[in-house]
């Protein structure tokens, strides 16, 4: 059984025990966040939402508050000794799917 949710303008495929990282989310380390922007459920049939599943939701644990590793932005114009470095590191969450009710 798997689901597909929606969070942080993002979309991911999850199933029970799976861990993701998904944009930051306002929870505490060992909390249980509930995901209720499901548009998939699969199971013996599927449940298509148009856009959203009514009454499902998926129960995730955070795991982790963290951030991503460094990406580094580099403006560059030839021939006018323009350099810019800039570094960027992405904050995220990672949780453990807990469990799928449709």
């Amino acid at each position: 059984m798997y689901a597909i949710v929606e969070t942080g303008g993002k979309q991911y495929r999850v199933s029970q025990g799976s861990i993701i990282n998904v944009e930051k989310l306002p929870a505490q380390v060992g909390e249980e966040v509930v995901l209720d922007q499901v548009l998939l459920v699969s199971g013996e049939q599927y449940k298509v939402g148009s856009p959203l599943v009514e009454g499902a939701k998926v129960v995730a644990k955070v795991l982790q508050q963290d951030k991503e590793k460094k990406v580094l932005v580099f403006k560059f114009k030839s021939k006018k000794n323009y350099r810019r470095r800039q570094g960027h590191r992405q904050p995220f969450t990672k949780l453990q799917v807990q469990s799928i009710e449709a």
